[in-house]
């Protein structure tokens, strides 16, 4: 019996998906639930799994392509007594999808699997096809302008001949037609090998999530009126707890004892006292959160990906502890899911681990705040006793930066907030640990 490998829904605002990489090919045996291919969506990159036990029989969707959620992307066979097809992959027949480069229009073969594909709905009232998308994309086109298009087609909608026609005019008058500023605009590969030649230069392509988060960010400081504020704070206590208690943390939990979950017990412990800073705007309407989803930075192979707590106020030291490397290691592995990084409502990014003492973070939209924190160094500090005598004590330092969106926070609050995090960080109540 055949199954159908398909493209997954990965989320509700994911629809589609870009194959990657074919971890199996044809002939292979395949185990239920094992990995068989990995995918990028506009939000994360993930390992598939195999809907059933068998042989793969067939790859209909070669690697670098993107096709809709729903497609059939390959074939299984689940009964291992049925021969096995040649182990190399067939050549695509007409109907199905087949790749391109990044400088062509998809073929008429290809053209004709796409048009028989129902047109999907897009955030308002037009439709476009898979194909109008592809050629889109390659081109460069975004999606507002699109919007903007006239089309032939039944009701109104835009068909390939009509973004054919309108890339041909803007092709002639390419300064009649202004493009949105994304951050992010498409450059032929060909000019730019010209400009910088091999082996004197190196031109590396952005995956989508580079692509996706390069355009957020763009968008985050179009959007928000960046504030920074930083702190210094004293975690001396911090750090000698953790070394006198690194080694039976590790033999209990199975993982190092790390800096994080303290800071984001910190944090999440202010939040809960100024509950405006884990806010929204959303036109005239700021929308405060009575939960606390917190969102943190993890660099991976891939790019910066940002891993959701959900629930965080709800989380116990430990609690936290276990969360945050559960996440850092699925994310690590590709093995998030897209729930795994969706809704949050403030984010943590530690930049200190890569010995940078200071950093100015954007925000993570549409949060309101995100707290950067630098590496944990050793300083001569002026330490004041409670006679008020002065003296110079050696004690491990951090910097803090908050930044924030000054629409929502102003900076006394901003101020007051960042210096409830030092203070929960510096006054930490150990027996609460663990």
């Amino acid at each position: 019996m055949h199954v159908e490998v398909i493209m997954p829904k990965m989320g509700e605002s994911i629809q589609e998906g870009k194959i990657l990489r074919w971890m199996k090919k044809p002939g292979d045996k395949i185990e239920k639930d094992e990995s068989i291919l990995e995918i990028s969506t506009d939000k994360v990159d993930s390992e598939i799994p195999s809907p059933s036990a068998g042989v793969l029989v067939k790859i209909i969707v070669p690697e670098g392509v993107t096709v809709d959620v729903g497609t059939v992307i390959a074939m299984i066979e689940s009964d291992a007594s049925v021969a096995v097809v040649e182990a190399t992959t067939p050549a695509p027949a007409a109907g199905e999808v087949q790749p391109s480069s990044s400088s062509e229009i998809p073929s008429d073969a290809t053209i004709s699997s796409f048009e028989s594909t129902p047109a999907r709905h897009r955030d308002g009232d037009r439709f476009y096809s898979p194909l109008v998308k592809t050629i889109a994309r390659k081109e460069g086109v975004a999606l507002e302008e699109l919007d903007h298009m006239s089309g032939t087609g039944i009701g109104g909608r835009l068909t390939k001949s009509d973004l054919l026609e309108y890339l041909t005019k803007r092709a002639q008058r390419p300064s009649a037609i202004p493009q949105p500023d994304a951050g992010i605009r498409r450059v032929d590969l060909s000019e730019l090998q010209k400009k910088y030649p091999a082996p004197k230069y190196e031109i590396r392509q952005m995956d989508n999530v580079q692509v996706k988060m390069a355009e957020h960010m763009v968008a985050s400081v179009r959007t928000s009126p960046h504030v920074q504020a930083i702190s210094e704070c004293d975690v001396t206590r911090i750090v000698d707890f953790r070394e006198k208690n690194a080694d039976r943390f590790e033999r209990q939990e199975g993982f190092k004892l790390t800096f994080t979950p303290f800071f984001i017990n910190a944090t999440v412990r202010a939040l809960k006292e100024f509950p405006l800073v884990n806010s929204s705007l959303e036109g005239d309407k700021v929308i405060v959160k009575k939960f606390i989803n917190f969102g943190m930075a993890v660099a991976a192979p891939s790019g910066l990906i940002v891993p959701v707590i959900k629930n965080a106020e709800e989380k116990n030291f430990l609690g936290l502890a276990r969360t945050i490397n559960d996440l850092a290691t699925r994310t690590r592995n590709k093995k998030l899911s897209v729930d795994d990084i969706q809704g949050g409502t403030f984010t943590i990014t530690n930049y200190g681990v890569f010995g940078n003492i200071i950093g100015i973070p954007i925000i993570n939209q549409p949060q309101a705040a995100i707290l950067g924190v630098g590496a944990v160094k050793k300083r001569p500090v002026v330490i004041t006793d409670a006679e008020g005598s002065d003296s110079i004590a050696i004690r491990s330092m951090v910097y803090l930066t908050l930044s924030f969106d000054h629409r929502i926070l102003d900076g006394a609050i901003g101020g007051q907030f960042i210096s409830k995090v030092v203070s929960n960080l510096e006054q930490y109540d150990f027996t609460k640990a663990f």
